[in-house]
């Protein structure tokens, strides 16, 4: 959704021929879009921070056990 909307962001309001229901159209998209790309990045910075984080290692037990 967010590629669909990035081109016609780019061209839309610059044109003196877009409807005011195309540009409403757009403009109720835009938090649709930014929150997947929101959720998205989200998840991928949790993950790449659980990927840096250190593993614990058992404990030693008395006796080696």
């Amino acid at each position: 959704m967010a590629d669909d909307l990035l081109g016609r962001t780019a061209d839309l309001p610059a044109d003196r021929r877009a409807t005011a229901d195309q540009l409403r159209f757009l403009l109720a998209r835009m938090p649709e879009s930014l929150t997947d790309v929101r959720r998205i990045a989200e998840s991928r910075i949790a993950e790449s921070r659980g990927a840096r984080l250190p593993t614990r290692s058992p404990r030693p037990t008395p006796g080696g056990r």
